[in-house]
């Protein structure tokens, strides 16, 4: 850049730094802009001739401090090196595009697919921010992959004569994969494969991966769970070591080791589960001491005595977290031999237990607790069904201390919910399936007294050991804190619920409350109100939305949707990996062992949290997965439903009779130009002004069922416009669509 002496006299200072910081502000608001002297000089305080000149010679010292370069004849744009810089996780779209998470930055930083660098998914990478718009949002481009993700991904294998493509299940990952064939001739092509990515060339347009498993043949039932459970990164089976570790526990009970427990054998107990239930660990014993006075016992199988921290077995709980439940089947966080056997309350067999026991009146005031291990003698088990039975009948076994059992679990959940607990109550729903995985029906469990009963008291002893652990009294009487796993649950917060008040308003509910227990008082009111309603599916869903999400923590925060103080997970520890935590806390506090160690339980906390969200994550996968397959019969039959979602690309359905949801694409609806109004939250009709919400009733036509992508696609068929037909749709198809040009693409390699 060259200066002639005329153009170094020095402006008037305050006017030229005026001018400086303008300029600056746009340069780095708009990085990868060029800008002309005279706009520059323009937009910061004038275009004259002394203007242009104080502009240029601010732009004389920024390009000597490498701040400003010139990009072509007095052209300048920010330079390179001081574009604000960012270290972020790439988060990529279905487009190819990304979006970059940076820690401490409100907004996401979007990059356009054709400034990725090849960035993928979970990459840690550098962005550079290219432009700033009005609304404070950034775009970037992607300067540099600190970090691949070594993350895997599961696909179709498609072979060729030499070169195999894997087309990914998951969304995150738009473009084929590429394996060598001479390194996986084994593969065939329609198989379901895992693969891991190991490099993109720069210019190439598929990253290379390699072969991790070879699943078996896509739509075979086994092939398609084990593959959700593979895009999660969920094992399937148990490594050899931690089979042959579970194999040579010693499952005998010694008459020592009875001695050294609390003996409920001769008590009357028994468990209440799901009739398909495997694995029993929970049971209730029950007898009563004098008129109104009851003990009863709370006992959950001792899993801590046969897993012993660090070991083989506890390694792979931490590592699990939890059991995930599929559609037709679980993976349990231990091996059979100690969720099935060893820890199993089966009936008629002795069984070490943790256990809550509780001496109870009328008025559920508890007039002794303790807690300690102890040895029980299953005596009946029973389904929910079966229990159920003898509540409605008063007859069968154990009547009388079902029916106590109920009467107390009755007047508990009254008093809870009287103390501000909130009432959700959503249908599960559950698929009938053959012996070979395929669905047959759909059906919706209810929760029932019996279902309640257990609830209750299993709430019961979790709250009662939370408080107990939390503190001990110290020789002058005052609570002496000590770390405890608790599980919490955050009040909601007011702006989630302001958009839920809005949101309501459309069905014309009102919804006062703003803070404090009068939220949870108001939730139940409206909950109650919209019981059978149109609407009530929509409402609950959102409702469910607006409040915090639960997890573990060693700070305690209460829990507020159970309107609980104190509260943890005790009675789990077969298929949850904090309730082993809780046993091992309780034994050690019973003991009198000091505080524990409360940064290591914390990591803890954290480990199981983020392993249950992946779990939810596989079973609802694992729903959605199954729903597809069952409306895949119905292709081209109608349906009636309720709008259940809206987006700024499609309208979702749930159908009234299954509650199965698809989606209607908006470009795809017939009559009009529809578009999605954030503010409103309604979808219009830009030339008939036709609206639609949440709730509204619509009928639908089942148009794709897409298994690979667990899709569901609808036609919305609305009044007064012509359903379209198979010719129509021939002919679209007759277009270049996104999806046959992809499968030309395909083809040409």
């Amino acid at each position: 850049m060259n200066k002639s002496k005329k153009q170094q006299r020095a402006p008037k200072k305050g006017q030229k730094n005026n001018r400086a910081e303008i300029i600056l502000h746009l340069l780095r608001d708009f990085p990868n802009t060029q800008y002309t002297l005279k706009y520059l000089a323009s937009v910061s305080g004038g275009a004259s001739k002394e203007g242009r000149r104080e502009t240029f010679e601010i732009l004389s010292r920024l390009f000597d401090e490498g701040i400003v370069e010139e990009c072509s004849r007095e052209k300048y744009r920010l330079s390179q090196q001081h574009r604000p810089h960012y270290e972020g996780v790439a988060d990529m779209t279905q487009s190819g595009a990304v979006y970059v998470r940076v820690e401490g930055l409100d907004n996401d930083i979007f990059v356009n697919p054709r400034n990725t660098a090849n960035a993928l998914d979970g990459d840690r990478v550098e962005v550079a921010v290219l432009h700033r718009g009005r609304d404070g949002k950034f775009e970037g481009e992607i300067t540099r992959i600190l970090e691949r993700n070594r993350k895997t991904y599961v696909g179709i294998a498609e072979v060729g004569a030499h070169q195999i493509f894997v087309r990914a299940d998951s969304r995150r990952m738009p473009m084929d994969i590429y394996l060598p064939k001479r390194d996986c001739p084994e593969v065939h092509d329609g198989e379901k494969v895992v693969v891991r990515i190991v490099d993109w060339l720069p210019g190439s347009k598929s990253p290379v991966g390699e072969l991790v498993e070879r699943l078996g043949v896509a739509g075979n039932n086994d092939t398609e769970m084990h593959a959700i459970l593979a895009e999660y990164e969920l094992p399937y089976r148990f490594d050899e070591e931690v089979e042959e570790a579970a194999k040579a526990i010693d499952g005998s009970i010694t008459a020592r080791e009875i001695a050294a427990r609390r003996d409920f054998r001769k008590v009357t107990t028994f468990t209440v589960d799901p009739a398909d239930a495997k694995d029993f660990d929970d049971a209730l014993s029950v007898r009563r001491l004098r008129d109104g006075v009851w003990e009863i016992g709370v006992h959950i199988a001792d899993v801590t005595h046969y897993v012993k921290p660090h070991s083989v077995l506890d390694d792979e709980a931490v590592e699990r977290g939890t059991s995930v439940y599929l559609v037709d089947r679980t993976v349990p966080m231990l091996p059979e031999r100690l969720s099935n056997e060893l820890c199993s309350l089966r009936p008629n067999e002795t069984s070490l237990c943790f256990s809550a026991v509780f001496t109870l009146n009328e008025n559920l005031d508890i007039l002794e607790e303790w807690f300690g291990r102890t040895v029980i003698h299953s005596d009946r088990r029973f389904t929910y069904a079966e229990a159920q039975e003898v509540i409605e009948t008063g007859r069968g076994d154990f009547a009388e201390e079902i029916l106590t059992l109920n009467r107390l679990a009755q007047q508990m959940r009254q008093k809870r919910f009287k103390a501000g607990a909130i009432s959700f109550e959503r249908e599960e729903m559950k698929f009938r399936l053959d012996k070979d995985g395929k669905p047959l029906g759909v059906y919706f469990k209810e929760q029932k007294e019996a279902n309640q009963m257990i609830e209750e008291f299993m709430l019961l002893a979790n709250r009662r050991v939370a408080e107990f652990c939390s503190h001990r009294q110290s020789e002058k009487g005052r609570a002496v804190p000590r770390t405890m796993v608790y599980r919490v649950h955050d009040t909601p917060s007011e702006e989630k619920l302001d958009r839920f008040r809005q949101f309501i308003l459309r069905f014309g509910h009102i919804f006062k409350a703003s803070k404090g227990r009068a939220v949870a008082k108001e939730m139940n009111k409206l909950l109650k109100q919209v019981k059978g309603s149109t609407e009530e599916n929509a409402v609950t869903t959102m409702a469910v939305r607006s409040m915090a999400k639960a997890y573990y923590s060693t700070d305690n925060i209460g829990h507020y949707g159970l309107a609980f103080p104190y509260y943890t997970h005790f009675t789990s520890p077969i298929r949850r990996y904090p309730d082993m935590m809780v046993h091992r806390l309780l034994a050690h506090y019973l003991a009198g062992g000091k505080s524990a160690d409360k940064e290591q339980l914390e990591a803890l906390c954290e480990r199981a949290s983020e392993r249950e969200i992946v779990a939810a994550e596989a079973e609802r996968a694992s729903i959605k997965y199954k729903m597809v397959e069952f409306m895949k019969a119905h292709i081209g039959e109608e349906f009636d439903g309720h709008i259940s979602g809206l987006s700024e690309w499609g309208v979702y359905v749930e159908l009234d009779e299954t509650h199965i949801e698809g989606m209607s694409f908006l470009r795809d609806i017939e009559g009009d130009f529809f578009q999605f109004d954030e503010q409103l939250y309604e979808i219009i009709g830009r030339s008939t002004g036709r609206r639609m919400t949440l709730g509204d009733a619509v009928r639908v036509r089942v148009k794709r069922a897409d298994l690979q992508k667990r899709q569901l696609d609808f036609e919305l068929l609305l009044p007064g416009v012509a359903p379209r037909t198979k010719e129509d749709d021939r002919g679209r198809s007759r277009g270049a669509s996104p999806k046959v040009r992809t499968s030309a693409r395909r083809k040409g390699r």
